[in-house]
Formats: C-alpha cells, structure tokens, sequence
C-alpha cells in the first residue's frame, strides 16, 4: 500500500482503476476504457474526475445502476450525423466510439455530429475534445449532468452543471484546449471536498434552502451558483436542448445522481461536433498558431490547456500522488 507522498505510475493507476471495476461485473474492455479516462483526469489535474470516482463507479457497476457490459451502438442517421446508444453503460466506450466515427467522417463531410443517447458522466470534457484534436479536428462538446442548477430567478434544479469544451489543433504544439463548467466551478470540486472534510469557498454553491454554504455535504443537497449568474443558465438551457432534447437522452432533471448507486440509470446525453481545419478550403491550424501566438507573448497571459498539458507532462514523469486511504478504499472494493 502506497504511504504518504508516494506517486504511482500511470500503468499502476490504469491496473488499479481496472481491477477494482472488473471485480464489479465490468468487461474487461470496459474497464479498461473508464480507467483510461480516469487516469487522464487524473494526469489534468482534475483530481475529482479521477481516482475519486471508482469507489461510485464501482457501486453502480455492482449494483446494475451502470451496465458494466453493455456494447455502444452506432447509427447514422445523415452523412454527417450519427447516434451512439450507451446503452446504460459507461460513458467512455460510446464516446470511444464517437470519436471513431467522428475522425473518419469529418475528412470526407468537414464537418460532422455524434449524438450520445442513454449514458453516464463523461469526466474531464476538456480532455474528450483534446484527443480530437490530437488527431487532427476541431472539436465541441456538449454535455448534460444530473439537476444541479436552477434557473435565474427559480429554486427548483432544472440544469446540470453541463460542461462545454473546445479544443483546436495547431499547425506546431498541443492544441487550444478550452473547459467550461456553466456552475462557477465544477461539481467534482465539491464532491472531492464532500470526501475529504474540506470546506468550500463562499460562492460556490447554495444549500437545500437556497442559501450560501460553505459545507460540501450541504452544496451537494443543494444547488451550484452558476457562471455568469443568467447567463450561465441560458448556456445550460443550451445545452439541454443539444444533449437532451437532440438525442432524446434524458433531461438533467430527469436524470439520478452520478454520485451513488441509488435508483435507475442517468441516462444522460453528450454531443460532439467535429470540423476538418481545411473545412472552407484553407487548412486553418497554421491561423489558429497565430492567435496561440498573440496570446502566448501577451505578458501576464496564458493560453487555455497549457497548464494542465505541462502538469500531465510532470505526473507521467514522476507518477501520480495518491491519498492514502483512497487507494485502500479501491484496493478493497470487490475483495
């Protein structure tokens, strides 16, 4: 068992995320795509969509809330626009699947969209998009959360926190990552503070009673303030018309916790947009460079992702800390 300070290497991590879902009626293969994206979350720094998650995903494995064996299917619908069913399972074997379809679509139409009906949390958005890019696209994603948010001027949660994310490549270097949660933060933040004890900034979040907390347990029976105060609720509504309304997944209202292993599946919605750079006939990475550029050389600035690109850099090199009791917690699970 690790100690105190001790770093794990990403082939660990990948074993020990793997092993504790396939002792939790989840394929091999299955397992093995979650653990991929856990240990990228975990390698952006987004320590709450990362090891903290298996003990939950375990649970809804275990409990069938998640089907751990379920096959994503595709159907193209249109040239350029294909459905996913997740059918109940993880999130990452149908995104996997999208992406695939995605990378071989978008050269022959420029643009093309990947619907995900009947799915599960996606994680890190940011990093979904990233690996389009990494393979030449640009990316979107859209993606609904269960019911965190209300309306400006309402109090009953309606919206997820519903992540957006952008990611465009360039001609030379990693890519423009963008990651938006439309709360002021993520609710992962909140959940890994929930586990740990912390307490959590004025601001954050509101409680079952509609007033400011700094208690995690508190913010997770309650609502999350959003980004731009309306205006952040009129994104969310955005988005759960694109996730939900698009692919006929559910609502965020409609949808149980990603948080425990109570009730029926989520049955949540993403969607991808992807565009080839030579879409207007112009390859466009060595344009989007000089923007990269601009920003680069702009003192005091920093271009979106390159914070969290050279932190992945250093965890693969020097491994990943892990709490103590968390890895005991996912060692034990299934054993």
């Amino acid at each position: 068992m690790a100690q105190t300070g001790e770093r794990l290497s990403t082939d660990a991590v990948h074993t020990l995320i793997s092993g504790a879902l396939k002792r939790s009626n989840t394929s091999q293969r299955n397992a093995a795509r979650v653990a991929d994206a856990l240990l990228a979350a975990e390698l952006a720094g987004q320590r709450g969509h990362g090891l903290r998650r298996v003990p939950t995903y375990a649970a809804q494995a275990a409990a069938g809330k998640v089907d751990g064996h379920a096959d994503p299917s595709l159907e193209q619908h249109r040239p350029g626009a294909a459905l996913v069913d997740a059918a109940n399972g993880f999130a990452y074997p149908a995104i996997a699947l999208a992406d695939d379809w995605l990378a071989e679509t978008c050269p022959v139409q420029g643009i093309a969209v990947a619907g995900i009906t009947r799915s599960h949390h996606c994680g890190v958005a940011g990093v979904i998009v990233e690996k389009l890019a990494e393979r030449g696209l640009v990316a979107m994603l859209f993606a609904n959360t269960p019911a965190a948010m209300a309306p400006w001027g309402g109090k009953r949660a309606l919206y997820g926190t519903n992540p957006i994310a952008f990611s465009a490549p360039l001609a030379d270097g990693d890519p423009i990552t963008v990651d938006i949660s439309l709360s002021r933060v993520a609710r992962g933040k909140i959940m890994a503070a929930n586990q740990s004890g912390d307490p959590i900034p004025e601001g954050w979040a509101f409680d079952a009673d509609g007033a400011p907390t700094t208690d995690a347990t508190a913010a997770l029976a309650g609502t999350m303030a959003p980004l731009g105060d309306a205006k952040g609720t009129v994104l969310a509504l955005m988005v759960e018309l694109l996730c939900a309304g698009l692919t006929g997944a559910n609502y965020s209202y409609e949808q149980t916790s990603f948080l425990n292993a109570e009730g029926g599946p989520p049955g949540a919605g993403q969607t991808l947009i992807a565009m080839d750079p030579g879409l207007f006939g112009k390859d466009a990475r060595a344009r989007f460079g000089i923007m990269a550029g601009m920003i680069a050389e702009t003192e005091g600035a920093r271009l979106p992702g390159r914070r969290r690109q050279a932190l992945r850099a250093e965890l693969i090199a020097n491994g990943i800390p892990v709490d103590p009791g968390l890895l005991a917690d996912i060692e034990a699970i299934g054993t």
